[in-house]
């Protein structure tokens, strides 16, 4: 019985030792794991903070300086023949005696003109409301066609000017484009801009009345025009 005991003992001491050593084992787990999610937040928070501008940096980026007009453009060095002769040709046929000190573009969309090979072109006055009223123009189904805009622009350089068109059949929009115009100096002629080529849809289901919003805006999101209008599409042309 004595040695029973012995061994007995023998045996909780033993099992004792290895809990103890399991213990520690976990302990250890367990400083690991925080140390690693310590490290790993650390390493997010760092990551996080990469991704945004520091204050120096901000102050950096909003100090662009002063906009210039155009007429100030022109009348800085203009003593220097060479850097006058530079503005002239990147200013185009600008009329400096037209230039005003109003520094915000004045962009007027003049007319728009449908065109198609073999047929007559048609031209579209732009009303001043921007808002045609009844039916504005028929297209025949399955027709190639592309748009040519006449755009005057006045005072002041116009950036990113975009042409955007919404177009709507019976309350659903079937239709979304937009197209970059690109930037246009102010000049005393008209610039004429042509889109590019498209195709009107074809079927029965395709005919018939259509709704749509034309907009025309530059990277400021400034819009000049806004046209809402209704067109047909037609199994062919109308016959005037």
């Amino acid at each position: 019985m004595g040695s029973q005991g012995n061994k007995g003992e023998m045996n909780v001491n033993h099992h004792s030792e290895s809990e103890t050593e399991r213990n520690s084992n976990a302990g250890h787990h367990d400083l690991d794991t925080a140390s690693d999610s310590e490290s790993g937040m650390i390493s997010r928070q760092a990551s996080e903070a990469s991704c945004y501008a520091t204050e120096e940096d901000e102050e950096m980026s909003l100090h662009l300086g002063p906009k210039w007009s155009i007429k100030e453009h022109l009348e800085k060095d203009k003593d220097d023949e060479s850097l006058r002769r530079w503005k002239e040709q990147l200013l185009g046929g600008l009329d400096a005696v037209a230039v005003q000190e109003n520094e915000e573009p004045d962009v007027k969309i003049l007319s728009l003109t449908i065109v198609s090979a073999g047929r007559p072109d048609i031209v579209l006055s732009i009303p001043t409301n921007g808002n045609p009223k009844g039916l504005w123009f028929t297209l025949k189904e399955g027709s190639r066609y592309h748009l040519r805009f006449s755009i005057k622009v006045s005072n002041d350089i116009v950036c990113g000017l975009k042409y955007t068109n919404t177009v709507w059949k019976t309350g659903i929009k079937v239709h979304s484009s937009k197209e970059m115009m690109g930037t246009f100096s102010p000049q005393s002629e008209p610039y004429t801009h042509e889109m590019p080529e498209e195709t009107t849809p074809a079927g029965i289901f395709a005919r018939g009345s259509y709704t749509a919003r034309t907009k025309f805006v530059d990277d400021d999101n400034k819009c000049y025009l806004e046209i809402n209008y209704t067109f047909d599409i037609q199994k062919e042309w109308p016959s005037n």
